[in-house]
């Protein structure tokens, strides 16, 4: 998957072709039977190129939405995330169950007197020095229903601003240990995360799966010139590219979900 340019559709389509011609060998038949006959190469489209996927295109305009609207006098770093688990009824603690057959999704933002808004502290395991402290300001989720899959996933959209080291005791500690992978523009982590209510709860641990774009950077950069006419098609498809590869990533991991939860 190109995420930064149109060609990746091109260059898809003349793997396909390839990939269709070593398959099949001279004076041999993909057809059943003596009559018959091998299957030509196919273009993506009339046109000659793939459209985009119009549940990719829905989590794309969310994210861009998000991006163009968020509260710019804050400064600050913007996140892009999926995280995998479970959607669940908050009555009965179990799972949604919804009456479609393919993904489906909805979002949310911060409602009248809700505050989503966290100060993380971030202290080195071994001298508890503070080597970061950040308000996470949560911009909107998108929650993704996968009935067909053993989880579910949610694309978070946030800003990380600087804070101040803030005073009294923390509400809750979490400790976390964690693997990274990086791919392309991209990040994995698996994270077994410890978390104590209070001093005096016992501690609970948990695992955490995400995916991040790795380079807000480019993330608004490209967010920046989608369906700009003043730049070439290679510029205004490249942030709806990055989406496709993300969201690409993200099926990836929750449809082997079902083998970790077998």
């Amino acid at each position: 998957m190109n995420s930064t340019g149109s060609n990746g559709p091109q260059r898809h389509s003349q793997q396909q072709q390839q990939q269709y011609q070593s398959d099949v060998r001279p004076g041999s038949s993909s057809g059943s039977g003596s009559g018959g006959a091998a299957l030509p190469p196919l273009s993506l489209s009339i046109l000659g190129v793939e459209p985009l996927d119009e549940f990719i295109k829905e989590v794309a305009d969310f994210v861009h939405h998000m991006i163009t609207t968020r509260p710019e006098h804050l400064g600050g770093v913007v996140e892009v995330e999926a995280k995998l688990g479970l959607l669940k009824d908050t009555r009965t603690g179990q799972r949604l169950g919804l009456p479609v057959l393919v993904e489906s999704n909805n979002f949310y933002t911060d409602s009248p007197g809700d505050s989503r808004e966290k100060i993380r502290v971030t202290r080195d395991e071994k001298t508890s020095t503070v080597v970061q402290c950040v308000k996470k300001i949560r911009l909107g989720d998108l929650n993704i229903y996968s009935p067909k899959r053993a989880a579910d996933w949610r694309v978070s959209v946030s800003l990380e601003v600087p804070a101040s080291h803030p005073l009294g005791s923390p509400s809750y500690s979490r400790r976390k240990d964690r693997m990274r992978y990086t791919h392309e523009e991209f990040m994995i982590d698996l994270t077994q995360v410890t978390t104590q209510p209070n001093p005096s709860a016992p501690a609970q641990q948990s695992h955490e799966l995400e995916l991040e774009i790795a380079r807000p950077e480019l993330l608004l950069a490209t967010a920046m010139k989608r369906n700009d006419v003043s730049v070439s098609e290679h510029e205004r498809s490249a942030f709806d590219e990055l989406i496709r590869a993300f969201v690409n990533n993200a099926r990836i991991l929750v449809r082997n979900s079902d083998a970790w939860q077998g």
